[in-house]
């Protein structure tokens, strides 16, 4: 059974709403399968991933055989796997950018100098720290 969750929503007016996130993930999970698999690819889907159905129950309805099968499981998940990870505005992947708040703070010009590695000095030795003070 599921359960409602309070939620405050950040930006300029910082409202607060209820949801359920796990039906509602669930949903945007099915219907973007729907989206982008085609006709052959969504019945792999819905059997295999959705149903759980193991290869030979899959290959007896969708009449192939066992290489194709996995060839075009492996298509699926590839498919699925990057409309997934690139949906806009919220990707369903990563879980925990989903299911929690993303805190991104955005950098003035200047700061990004700081947070640049600085490059290798040409011509000299590595600074090595010392391991053990000098007594």
């Amino acid at each position: 059974m599921s359960h409602a969750r309070f939620e405050i929503i950040g930006g300029p007016e910082r409202r607060a709403t209820w949801g359920r996130k796990d039906e509602e993930y669930v949903a945007d999970f099915c219907l973007v399968s729907r989206r982008v698999l085609n006709e052959r690819e969504y019945k792999i889907f819905r059997l295999h991933f959705l149903l759980g159905a193991d290869w030979r129950l899959c290959c007896r309805k969708l009449e192939t055989d066992r290489g194709s099968f996995f060839h075009d499981v492996y298509r699926v998940e590839q498919k699925l796997g990057r409309a997934f990870r690139e949906l806009k505005p919220y990707a369903l992947f990563p879980l925990d950018e989903y299911f929690g708040p993303v805190v991104r703070k955005e950098f003035s010009p200047e700061s990004k100098n700081l947070l640049r590695m600085p490059s290798p000095r040409s011509g000299k030795r590595p600074l090595i720290p010392p391991l053990k003070q000098a007594a």
